[in-house]
């Protein structure tokens, strides 16, 4: 395996996802709650999609006012309809 190809792979990974802070969170916030081990990394997981979804919906509210910057009241219609879809 040559050189280069060993630093590419290190280079994908760069961050962790933060799970001991998810957990400490959910035992403060509900105590009875009982979580899989990899519980915590599907609800990290379900907010980097929601992230997401929230950056490309702002983005097309923004090119249809025709406005290069993406401003709040861009960030809170795409958050009420994002919302709005993903209730169910």
């Amino acid at each position: 395996m040559a050189l280069s190809t060993i630093v590419s792979q290190k280079k994908q990974i760069k961050r962790k996802a933060p799970r001991g802070f998810l957990k400490r969170v959910f035992k403060r916030q509900k105590p009875q709650l009982r979580l899989e081990k990899s519980g915590d990394l599907l609800v990290h997981l379900n907010c980097l999609l929601f992230v997401h979804r929230l950056a490309e919906e702002s983005r097309t509210n923004a090119c249809e006012s025709k406005c290069r910057v993406i401003n709040k009241e861009h960030v809170l219609a795409a958050a009420k309809v994002i919302l709005k879809k993903s209730r169910g």
